[in-house]
């Protein structure tokens, strides 16, 4: 089986070499309409994959928190993606050169097919003169896919804008929330010292004229209210810290929620 496959692979040049002059540009037509209609699938799959990783990208930062890198390089691989699918592209167009034998380096057909997809037409490698119509088909095809990629790029670029903005709107609360809670465990905290100041106030002013067993029975209430003072404390600032996470929580849902409803008016 490989071995048939290596001479059919290996006589599809000498076909071509059979074929007569004025037919060749027929054939070139046909060899480049062949490749050009199998790369627009490739790229349409292509594109098409690389918008379906960009939404659940874009839906796991949504319901996670705000993290703006993250939203950033999403959208740098995407873009990463795309000039990926139009260098894949290029092999495609040198694979397909090099095995029919129109040009005969793989390098040289690398360089022809970058060359003609792109359209600068530069460089010294070129094909038969009975097959230059491929060199143009090549320029159509990268025309057609650069065009299609630039209108995915422009959905990719404004959806990203969307995150972008959305991420920044749950910061800012976020930082907001923080910055009360803040406050709240500061009013906490100072009441909490405040509390155990007017204790301690009120036990030394009470044992200033008390014995020895009684300072230390004081002492020891003195040291029960502070813990218990301390406690209640602590107690606050965990059911403080419990609300600020039910408010993220709550409010990360409602902007997936406002999302998605953009989405279907869209």
């Amino acid at each position: 089986m490989r071995n048939s496959t290596g001479n059919c692979g290996a006589g599809i040049p000498t076909l071509l070499a059979k074929i007569p002059d004025e037919f060749k540009p027929l054939a070139a037509l046909g060899i480049g309409a062949f490749v050009l209609v199998f790369i627009a699938l490739c790229h349409g799959a292509g594109l098409h994959w690389i918008q379906v990783l960009q939404t659940r990208g874009e839906r796991r930062l949504r319901l996670g928190p705000p993290r703006l890198i993250a939203a950033s390089f999403l959208f740098g691989w995407s873009v990463f993606l795309m000039l990926d699918l139009h260098l894949v592209e290029i092999l495609i167009w040198a694979f397909s050169l090099n095995r029919l034998g129109l040009i005969e380096r793989s390098y040289d057909a690398i360089y022809f097919c970058a060359n003609c997809y792109t359209t600068l037409g530069m460089g010294k490698v070129d094909v038969g003169e009975h097959w230059h119509i491929i060199s143009s088909i090549i320029g159509i095809s990268g025309l057609f896919t650069f065009a299609w990629t630039t209108s995915a790029l422009v959905d990719v670029v404004a959806s990203n804008r969307r995150v972008l903005d959305q991420l920044e709107d749950e910061r800012e609360q976020e930082m907001h929330m923080r910055f009360a809670l803040r406050k709240k465990e500061w009013d906490a905290l100072r009441a909490e010292r405040d509390a155990e100041r007017a204790d301690k106030q009120k036990i030394k002013t009470a044992a200033t004229r008390s014995s020895f067993i009684q300072r230390f029975r004081t002492w020891r209430e003195e040291r029960k209210m502070v813990a218990e003072l301390r406690r209640e404390n602590r107690a606050e600032c965990e059911d403080l810290y419990r609300q600020e996470r039910l408010k993220e929580r709550a409010a990360v849902a409602k902007s997936a929620i406002s999302s998605s409803e953009d989405k279907k008016q869209e």
